[in-house]
């Protein structure tokens, strides 16, 4: 994509009413824009981000077996009743409505009742399980103050993802897998360095479960790190004996330093809390009915976004890594006044654009008649992974500006040898 054809532009001022800095970074860039508190619109470049963080969930839910469906938002009371959870005294965070005819419905904050609804014309057998579905869909809360930008909102992407095993022993197996898919994708993400495996009080699901935390200055949670090398933590809030003695971890929570984090993830063990209510139901070897044990694991692409931008921006912009960048590649053609150098600058650039799309390599060309300045600092806000410029400068030494986001240090190329490093670059792992 040439930038001068981008609609959106980027902004010096921060925007009035945000405080987070992932929603003043996003804003300022041209990523996103705040509709209202809670809900963002997707421009272009956000929009590119989000769907790769999609995609990288998406190919690891895939890779762990998962089937991709995906759910009504409407939701009929009925079901919700069942299961106890239409009433707001158990859960307060609904978005309710009606149909003209006067019949309640609501925006779905989850779908464990409406899956094992569904399923129960597929489950008869015990032949028919384990099996695991999840979707990526827009999520509804009625959070009573929504903030911190992409981080708490109240219309969101949410990958949740649930397993139908037997019994209990069947579904730990897979439970204990989705640990390992989870730092799967947050390694990818550029997250895994930072992100923990932490221990949680379970709510209404479980005794416990197993958040995933980022540690981040711009964190609501606070964890202990119990092993660095298992990449194992506990969250401050479930810090007691027993936990501690449940889980077989003899240590002093007193010497352990805490960390401010943001959860970015989250698996439970649900037993037949949802299948019974359901009657989601298949008959064992021993010829009996017995309730489907099921699990849930939820992730928000959104909310890892706007993650991504608090633990990994700089003081100058974002910083991307390659797995969900806007684009690899930031071309920046500076001008020159002198016709022949400028027409020599244009050759340059449109050879490196033109072979590296066609090689497959997503690029951002600048090709706007603007100032170097104003180029170099819209690079770093925008966070592209890699920084190519062109200008009378570089070729004078018949070079190309070499410049990785991430990193302080910057090389010149020669501009023959330019693309084949791109591509190689290009193909490399996520930069963390």
């Amino acid at each position: 994509m040439k930038q001068s054809q981008l609609f959106t532009k980027t902004s010096k001022q921060i925007p009035s009413g945000e405080t987070s800095r992932n929603a003043q970074l996003l804003i300022q860039a041209g990523f996103v824009q705040k509709e209202l508190a809670g809900a963002y619109v997707y421009f272009p470049l956000g929009l590119r981000v989000l769907n790769k963080v999609n995609t990288v969930i998406r190919e690891e839910m895939n890779a762990a077996g998962g089937q991709e469906l995906f759910m009504t938002a409407l939701q009929d009371k009925g079901i919700w009743e069942a299961s106890g959870r239409w009433s707001d005294d158990v859960v307060d965070n609904w978005f309710k409505t009606s149909l003209k005819s006067g019949a309640e419905l609501g925006l779905a904050f989850t779908h464990e009742e409406p899956l094992a609804k569904h399923l129960k014309q597929f489950v008869s057998s015990y032949k028919d399980l384990p099996f695991s579905v999840y979707q990526i869909q827009v999520k509804y809360r009625n959070e009573l103050r929504a903030k911190a930008g992409l981080l708490r909102g109240r219309e969101f992407y949410m990958k949740d993802l649930y397993s139908f095993s037997k019994d209990k022993e069947e579904h730990e197996v897979f439970y204990e897998k989705m640990k390992d898919v989870y730092m799967r994708v947050f390694d990818r993400l550029g997250l895994g360095d930072k992100t923990y495996i932490t221990i949680s009080n379970g709510g209404s699901f479980s005794k416990y479960s197993y958040e995933f935390q980022t540690i981040c200055e711009a964190g609501e949670d606070v964890i202990y790190v119990l092993d660095e090398k298992e990449r194992l933590a506990i969250n401050k809030d479930d810090v007691n004996a027993e936990t501690l003695k449940d889980f077989g971890v003899e240590v002093d929570i007193e010497s352990l330093q805490s960390f401010k984090s943001i959860e970015v993830g989250d698996i439970y063990s649900l037993g037949t809390k949802f299948s019974e209510p359901a009657d989601l139901m298949y008959t064992g070897e021993d010829g009996k009915k017995h309730p489907v044990y099921m699990g849930s694991y939820g992730m928000s692409p959104t909310r890892l976004l706007g993650t991504i931008v608090e633990a990994m921006a700089d003081d100058k912009g974002m910083v991307w890594p390659k797995d969900v960048a806007p684009f690899t590649v930031h071309l920046l053609s500076l001008s020159s006044k002198d016709e022949a150098v400028q027409g020599r600058i244009d050759s340059v650039s449109t050879e490196i654009y033109d072979e590296l799309t066609s090689a497959g390599v997503e690029v951002l060309w600048d090709d706007r008649d603007i100032s170097p300045g104003a180029k170099f600092g819209d690079s770093d806000l925008i966070g592209i992974p890699l920084r190519l410029v062109v200008s009378s400068k570089t070729l004078e030494q018949d070079s190309v500006e070499w410049k990785e986001r991430h990193l302080d240090a910057m090389d010149m190329l020669n501009v023959d040898a330019v693309i084949e490093k791109v591509k190689s670059f290009a193909s490399e792992g996520a930069v963390a």
